[in-house]
């Protein structure tokens, strides 16, 4: 019975080392298929991305399952930052995992039928094989899910920073025109603009403009005089500009009332400071 399972491990290792051998040539089969997708810059990086793929694949029959999870893990991550960093979609790489799968799976079924194998001694390296195949996709999936939302989060914020600007026109005066819909989400992005911005330019007063302000409810009006206190507490004093018809007839109705000074126009809100 030793002597059998001896033989066993001796013939997986053996198909293994093979895969391993003959990697590179493995790696360049590939471009075969898709000579003209890369430039030849992309075509380095992704050999050896693809060879590093056959060296995991090659492993997972011969060793321990767990540490393959390991290593999976690290390279699901790895590929991320590579396709990431040279634009690359996501099915480009599960397209790369399924290749492989096939070509070296048939190379398992070509060696285990030389070796007379038994077809259970087969379906255990496959399993094995396969069961590494799904590891390296959900490592994937989820490492680009993971690195595309970090990305999404950080355009929201550029995005957030970009439309809520303070303009700082004096040394004491600062102004936040604020263009399009104020939703809540924005409208508590505002809070932290205004705060840290007029910390930073050590501001008396900022005028929040609402000129480019289409809609204001009631949400979104109570997110700004909380802005408006937030500021009144660090020793800043704020002003509301642009308060068009529309607005003004908005807040009416919806029983919006403002203690602050207000004015139609910015140049009116900076006159009266002035």
């Amino acid at each position: 019975m030793e002597n059998t399972e001896s033989i066993l491990n001796s013939r997986i290792k053996e198909i293994s080392n093979h895969i391993l051998f003959i990697k590179e040539k493995l790696a360049l089969q590939r471009f075969e298929f898709d000579s003209n997708t890369y430039t030849s810059d992309v075509a380095s990086q992704i050999k050896i991305w693809r060879e590093n793929l056959i060296d995991i694949y090659a492993m997972s029959i011969n060793q321990d399952q767990k540490e393959i999870y390991k290593i999976l893990k690290t390279w699901g991550m790895e590929t991320v930052d590579l396709l990431v960093n040279l634009n690359l979609p996501l099915d480009l790489a599960i397209e790369e995992v399924r290749f492989y799968r096939d070509t070296i799976g048939e190379i398992i079924k070509d060696m285990a039928k030389d070796f007379s194998m038994t077809i259970d001694d087969f379906y255990n390296i496959l399993s094995a094989f396969d069961s590494v195949i799904d590891r390296a996709i959900h490592w994937l999936s989820i490492s680009y899910s993971r690195s595309y939302s970090a990305r999404i989060t950080l355009a929201e914020t550029t995005a957030y920073d970009l439309s809520i600007p303070v303009v700082r026109i004096t040394t004491e005066i600062g102004v936040i025109p604020l263009i399009g819909v104020l939703d809540t989400q924005r409208a508590s992005h505002l809070m932290s603009q205004a705060l840290e911005i007029g910390t930073k330019f050590n501001l008396n007063y900022i005028v929040i403009d609402l000129s480019g302000v289409p809609i204001l409810d009631t949400m979104v009006a109570d997110q700004i005089f909380k802005v408006i206190d937030s500021l009144r507490l660090i020793g800043i004093e704020t002003r509301l500009s642009g308060i068009r018809p529309e607005i003004a007839q908005t807040m009416v109705k919806l029983n919006i009332k403002l203690t602050e000074k207000t004015s139609s126009s910015l140049h009116l809100a900076i006159k009266d400071i002035l």
